[in-house]
């Protein structure tokens, strides 16, 4: 379906408006390419019509559409670093995405998933620590033993890795930032979602 659509920020006024919608994150303003990534299912729509159809939108297309726009991002994402350009993904994106709607001109069945900083690095900070193979792969069956004590280890490596990047000013652990991340209001996206043409029924 290639239900995506990508839209490349060249203007500085619409970039410094994206950077505050983003939570004032300065790079959406700075760096060389900004692209805000979509989920598109107006294209799909416009197809089906061609042919007498009709799109009935359901929770399926959705997530066809959100999954298409993150495959898309990532290959990006591999093929900039593979040329030693860095990337950010901005889930700020979402912070007000009807401004943010608005701003770019979505049309119905359009919604902006995240947005991609894409330069030339200024640092090169050691890779950020992962859950460990056994945490998030099994095979056969989904299984979660010996969870508790995955996350005790990568809890650990996790600490010793933000005391390094923090100089020792920051004393955390990976499910402690899990923790901290739940007390953040969520973001209100479905009404949004609705009024964009999204629709979450089979």
């Amino acid at each position: 379906m290639q239900a995506y659509s990508i839209i490349g920020i060249t203007d500085s006024v619409l970039r410094e408006r994206l950077a505050a919608l983003t939570g004032g994150q300065r790079h959406v303003r700075e760096a060389p390419v900004f692209l805000v990534w979509c989920a598109d299912l107006s294209r799909f729509s416009d197809a089906v019509q061609l042919h007498g159809g009709e799109l009935t939108t359901s929770t399926e297309y959705f997530l066809v559409a959100t999954v298409d726009a993150a495959l898309a991002a990532q290959n990006a994402a591999v093929a900039a670093e593979a040329q030693g350009l860095g990337i950010v993904y901005i889930g700020g994106i979402r912070n007000d995405m009807r401004a943010v709607s608005e701003l770019l001109e979505l049309p119905p069945l359009v919604y902006p998933v995240f947005g991609m900083c894409i330069g030339v690095p200024d640092e090169q900070p050691d890779s950020r620590p992962r859950l460990p193979r056994a945490a998030i792969y099994s095979e056969n069956r989904y299984s979660a033993e010996g969870r508790l004590e995955q996350l005790a280890t990568y809890d650990e490596e996790y600490r010793s890795y933000i005391r390094s990047r923090a100089g020792g000013g920051r004393d955390t652990t990976w499910t402690q930032e899990m923790k901290d991340r739940v007390a953040y209001p969520s973001r209100k996206i479905t009404e949004l979602l609705r009024e964009q043409g999204f629709h979450f029924e089979d």
